[in-house]
């Protein structure tokens, strides 16, 4: 996948690297503030703190 990714992807080395950086900076802002904010409340953890002990 990564190689197929890299074969496509168009310019010299140089070129290419920046867009790979573009593509994982994409990726995880999509992730981190999209994917994961609207599948968290669909969780089965509740509780997010530890209790401490009496």
């Amino acid at each position: 996948m990564y190689v197929w990714i890299w074969r496509h992807l168009p310019g010299p080395i140089g070129a290419k690297l920046g867009q790979v950086l573009l593509l994982v900076v994409g990726v995880s802002a999509l992730l981190l503030f999209v994917v994961f904010p609207w599948i968290e409340p669909h969780l089965p953890i509740s509780q997010v703190t530890v209790p401490g002990q009496k």
